[in-house]
């Protein structure tokens, strides 16, 4: 398999973890095989607009996977102070480095119908992003003469790569472009990319700072060591914090440094999956090419929103095996036998009852009045 990224950089340029690039490092790398590494678009009117994603499976502090999962109550909440400690760290540097406004972008989706970072902990100084219906946070924000700079706060590395909760975009996904596996944080770089906005910070685990060697440039802070996909060693908060609120700063500062990322199109685009996915029922279908093994799915695609558009596609058709763990729950259940004959009678009920026009599906929920969307949620 091709590689998407050949980077040549020098050692100091790849010092990403406990901190960022030294300030004087002159930048020097080439880049093979679908991808192109460009200079950003012009900045107008002395502006430093930044905008700041952030995840929660790579915050500071944070070892309990229940922290990110708003199903969990009992967890959920320190989660939230987790997220905003990290976030105002890095605004707080972000303004001190020349930032000019800061606008905040909900990009985990824990099943908060709420912003996952609460606006009451929030920096006064930053604004959450809001609109009046769901929006795709990768895409559908993403404009010309918008901003000027992207961070991403909290964020994971990719599936494989054994980082604390590691995946892409959600369980079980691996998400190919050109040859190579890809974070979230790579694709949210190549999705600005494309209208000349880098991405110039993140943070995470010491797997995803592995992973994001293609982006040299940026300013990385690990906040935790991974040991598995649900275990951590933890760095001391207050020095991740320190770090982050001094990254951001030189973020700002060395802005002139970063570069932007995106795809050379067509897009050879693919999607790997592991369990609890699958992509094996394709198997047969005409025109989809599905792998021997079958787990994982090649196509091409004319530029980067198709290969966002067919990616996700398929991850709607894996992610129909993951009934397959609740299934496991039933049939471990006391009751398992009712359980299931009242599951075969409900679908032989639906399939008599559509059949004979005596049922539609319910009318989605009527809009909440003046219900405003975060990003993920």
């Amino acid at each position: 398999m091709r590689h998407l990224v050949l980077l040549v950089v020098s050692a100091a340029m790849v010092a990403c973890t406990a901190g960022g690039n030294p300030p004087d490092a002159a930048p020097t790398w080439t880049a093979e095989n679908g991808v192109t590494i460009g200079d950003p678009a012009p900045r107008k009117d002395g502006q430093l607009r930044v905008l700041v994603y952030h995840d929660m499976e790579g915050l500071a502090g944070q070892d309990d996977y229940r922290t990110f999962n708003y199903s969990h109550p009992d967890f959920y909440p320190k989660g939230r102070e987790y997220l905003a400690a990290d976030v105002n760290a890095v605004v707080d540097g972000l303004f001190a480095g020349g930032a000019t406004a800061v606008t905040i972008v909900d990009g985990h989706g824990s099943g908060n119908p709420n912003p996952d970072l609460d606006p009451a902990l929030l920096d006064k100084r930053a604004t959450q992003l809001t609109r009046d219906s769901a929006f795709r946070q990768y895409v559908d924000i993403v404009a010309p003469d918008t901003y000027d700079a992207i961070v991403a706060v909290g964020m994971h590395a990719k599936t494989g790569s054994q980082g604390f909760a590691s995946h892409t975009i959600t369980l079980g996904m691996d998400v190919w472009m050109n040859g190579r596996s890809i974070t979230e944080s790579e694709l949210v770089a190549y999705s600005w990319g494309r209208h000349g906005v880098p991405m110039v910070m993140v943070t995470g685990d010491d797997k995803l700072a592995a992973d994001l060697q293609t982006m040299p440039w940026l300013k990385f802070v690990v906040t935790k060591h991974a040991t598995s996909a649900s275990t951590v060693t933890l760095r001391n908060v207050d020095s991740v914090h320190a770090e982050m609120k001094a990254q951001a700063s030189a973020a700002m500062r060395e802005i002139a440094q970063a570069r932007t990322l995106t795809v050379k199109e067509p897009v050879n685009a693919a999607l790997r999956v592991v369990l609890p996915a699958r992509l094996a029922p394709l198997r047969g279908v005409p025109g989809v090419t599905l792998a021997e093994s079958g787990d994982r799915v090649d196509f091409v695609a004319k530029d980067f929103m198709a290969a966002y558009d067919g990616v996700n596609a398929l991850i709607g058709v894996a992610r129909l095996a993951y009934p397959t763990v609740q299934n496991e729950i039933i049939r471990e259940h006391p009751d398992s036998t009712l359980i299931l004959r009242h599951q075969r009678e409900r679908l032989m009920e639906r399939w008599f009852d559509v059949e004979s026009g005596r049922w539609s599906p319910p009318p989605p929920p009527p809009a909440v009045p003046g219900r405003k969307f975060y990003g993920a949620q």
